[in-house]
């Protein structure tokens, strides 16, 4: 008889557009892992619970995408200290007793994209922008804060500082509130800027944002109008398949225990997007 069958899930609606089994696939294709392989389900936040709780045997994890990360964190019996402290979960981990574990590896997806702008433990930025207050701008925080950023601001177009003050507790960093109006002059000022909107909404203003080092979290259409924006006026960009691809090694390293196959993977993933491997 073979190996038993290992299996892994992203969930999320909706979620035929999702690349992680791609990812993920590559990555067990590269480590000769013949036994495992990881799929894609349809699951709305409260659909998670059912799905999860009854999965076969053979289900060791899943990636979870929004709107079902709340969900993922509250199902949990056990959460990591960011994951409780970012307040979701991308990440479910089935432990040996048959308990679930949550995580969230978003923060390791920013903070890989941070490190192809020169951003890590040793070259924090003193003052980081995000452009938005939705699911992403709080693993955005937390990986910034992790850095060692001092002043961390989020642009929105509504105020929702209320929202954040439990997280504004348990970081180092300080954490403002500002509108689209100031974009002009927090970017200018800024050492690094993480837009988590979506293209349509910050097209219009494109060379107001792209005046520091940028990380947009979208990357299909590609080039986004930011991307675009910092290519012809030569600001360092990174993508949001590069906080993709760096999720992944983390969750990939939590389903598996092995290191995740860096290179075999961004091949997949840049290949599935027609981008060059670079």
């Amino acid at each position: 008889m073979g190996e038993q069958l290992r299996q892994a899930a992203v969930l999320g609606d909706p979620i035929d557009h999702s690349l992680s089994p791609v990812l993920h696939n590559a990555g067990y294709a590269a480590l000769g892992l013949s036994n495992w392989h990881y799929d894609r389900m349809r699951c709305t936040g409260e659909m998670l619970p059912k799905l999860v709780s009854t999965a076969p045997q053979r289900f060791v994890g899943y990636s979870v995408t929004m709107p079902a990360k709340f969900a993922a964190l509250a199902f949990a019996s056990e959460a990591s200290a960011r994951a409780r402290i970012i307040g979701s979960a991308n990440t479910l981990l089935r432990r040996d007793d048959d308990s679930w574990f949550a995580d969230n590896t978003d923060c390791d997806g920013i903070s890989g994209a941070l490190a192809g702008l020169g951003i890590d433990h040793d070259h924090p930025p003193q003052r980081a922008v995000i452009i938005g207050a939705g699911g992403t701008a709080r693993p955005a925080v937390y990986a910034l804060a992790a850095l060692g950023a001092s002043v961390i601001t989020l642009i929105n177009r509504r105020d929702r500082s209320a929202e954040f003050v439990d997280l504004q507790q348990q970081i180092d960093s300080e954490l403002a509130m500002a509108s689209f109006a100031d974009v002009p002059a927090l970017c200018a000022a800024a050492d690094v800027v993480i837009s988590t909107v979506p293209s349509q909404a910050v097209a219009g203003i494109a060379p107001e944002i792209v005046q520091a080092p940028l990380l947009d979290v979208i990357y299909h259409p590609w080039p986004t109008p930011l991307v675009a924006q910092a290519v012809a006026t030569d600001i360092p960009v990174v993508g949001g398949h590069v906080m993709l691809a760096h999720q992944a090694y983390s969750q990939f390293t939590l389903f598996t225990g092995q290191k995740a196959p860096h290179q075999a993977m961004w091949e997949a993933l840049t290949a599935a997007l027609s981008l060059p491997a670079q």
